[in-house]
């Protein structure tokens, strides 16, 4: 490990030189967790009450970062911006997300990273939650008048993925199948639900489903395919890219044994036991297959945690998701946005690094786009800068704002420690919502000094009003320019606008 600097010298020479490195391209994981929480797991909370012990070996060799962020608090945007490059807002997704039926998001002119690593000749897998939609065949007469006999169109084939194996929407969202490559693998044979009545964790909405498709088994089904993947891959003596998005710990909160009841706190903390636990199976899976050394492995969550995790519940036993920022899943806060990352290369990262450099998961196609030495264009990865020189010991990379994006189309932006929140209230699901901030007479926007106040309980918007203008200006300049790094301005796909109804700038 101490010729970790020396890799890196020879690496940024090579780059620079445009000589040929040294070593192939690393194969390519990056695992989404759905739906958790920056202190759902104890690299990122040394307060957690859930045993997370793969995770924290993960960690324990390679680099946690600890102020890392999504593009937006929900799902479907979040994903976007992984995938691409570029914050979610620039799309025509406004606000909200996807649902199980929609059709697809991401068009095929788009640049994304599973384009970027297929033209660098790696082999392009996806493996589960998709929620970016595809499109359904309508000539069907039933539920949607989807025909599930028909090809589905506009898949992740379109995105770069030379296969995909998964389901559309999120697991509580019909409908209930398996897509193989644009076919079903099963025709729905029945419908399907669970209530929230019947079951608070479990439940999830009245759909067609297939009967291959089996609610409870789907997380280690998904791993399961994810492993074999990874031992027939390696046996091709070719980079592979796995994307792995995950279908846990959102709803349906479904754990099954030997998890089930094992944290002896409620089905969501067992849930998280169980992702923690598949990790482990798959990092197994990689060192099996012999490709242990030359895999980087990326763990990440696509927003905060969902208060389907029974929040009161956990705080029984002094367990807070948020790791003690304020909010959680939907919001413009911190809790919203800021999730644990965490990512393992024993070739190209020294072990047992804690950074606090900013950084979103837009990040990752610029990372890829350096690691596989491709050289930048203007439309891939406009809202993207390289984690290499965090992977190298450094204190910062060349991001220095960051854009947020809640569930109603909020924005906030950063720059340093000073977050400006372009909302009276949460711009969520946590208290106060919009419409009741409103009420009570709320500040039109929040101003926080993170540094000394991660709670964000002090508005500071009356007494820094320079501040407030100065990044105004800023966002209005990243929005505007269509992207947030060097480069030639590049048009959105529609008209953003960030400032709340009803606010004029003094």
């Amino acid at each position: 490990m101490k010729l970790m600097p020396l890799f890196f010298f020879l690496y940024f020479s090579c780059l620079l030189s445009g000589v040929e490195q040294p070593t192939t391209h690393p194969n390519v994981i990056f695992v989404l967790a759905d739906d958790l929480g920056i202190g759902d797991i104890s690299p990122t909370n040394p307060e957690c009450k859930i045993k997370t012990p793969h995770l924290q070996k993960m960690a324990d060799e390679g680099i946690t970062f600890h102020d890392a962020h999504t593009s937006s608090s929900v799902c479907t945007p979040t994903r976007y911006g992984v995938l691409t490059g570029r914050y979610n807002w620039r799309s025509r997704l406004a606000r909200g997300v996807l649902s199980g039926n929609s059709d697809h998001l991401i068009p095929a002119n788009r640049a994304t990273v599973g384009h970027l690593l297929k033209r660098a000749g790696y082999h392009t897998q996806m493996i589960g939650k998709w929620h970016l939609g595809w499109d359904w065949d309508r000539s069907g007469k039933g539920w949607n008048k989807i025909n599930f006999e028909k090809p589905v169109k506009n898949g992740p084939d379109i995105n770069g993925f030379i296969n995909y194996y998964g389901h559309c929407g999120s697991l509580d969202m019909p409908p209930y199948v398996w897509v193989d490559t644009g076919k079903v693998t099963a025709l729905p044979d029945r419908e399907e639900g669970v209530s929230r009545k019947e079951d608070p964790y479990g439940w999830y909405r009245e759909g067609p489903i297939g009967p291959d498709f089996k609610i409870d088994e789907v997380l280690p089904h998904l791993f399961e395919k994810s492993v074999a993947y990874v031992k027939e891959r390696a046996k091709k003596k070719k980079p592979f890219f796995l994307y792995l998005p995950l279908p846990a710990p959102h709803t349906p909160i479904v754990p099954v044994p030997p998890y089930k009841d094992a944290s002896k706190m409620n089905p969501y903390a067992d849930f998280m036991m169980q992702v923690d636990g598949h990790m482990g199976e798959l990092f197994a899976a990689i060192k099996e297959a012999g490709v242990d050394e030359n895999t980087l492995v990326f763990f990440t969550s696509d927003n905060g945690c969902s208060n389907q995790a029974n929040f009161e519940k956990l705080a029984e036993f002094g367990h807070d998701p948020s790791a003690g920022f304020r909010g959680h899943k939907a919001d413009i806060y911190e809790g919203g946005h800021r999730v644990p990352l965490i990512v393992r290369w024993p070739k190209g990262i020294e072990a047992g690094q804690n950074t606090n450099a900013v950084v979103c998961l837009t990040d990752l196609y610029s990372t890829l786009q350096e690691i596989t030495s491709q050289e930048k264009k203007p439309d891939g990865g406009e809202d993207s800068f390289s984690l290499l020189p965090a992977f190298a010991g450094k204190t910062t990379t060349e991001r220095t704002t960051l854009i947020s994006h809640s569930i109603d189309g909020s924005f906030a932006i950063r720059q340093g420690n000073w977050k400006l929140c372009l909302s009276a209230g949460s711009a969520g699901w946590s208290a106060p919502r919009e419409a009741d901030a409103k009420k009570q007479g709320l500040l039109p926007m929040q101003l926080y000094n993170l540094k000394v106040d991660k709670a964000e309980q002090n508005n500071l918007f009356d007494q820094k009003k320079g501040k407030v203008k100065e990044l105004l200006e800023l966002l209005e300049k990243e929005v505007s320019s269509g992207r947030c790094t060097p480069g030639e301005s590049v048009p959105n796909d529609r008209k953003v606008s960030y400032l709340p109804n009803g606010y004029k700038p003094s």
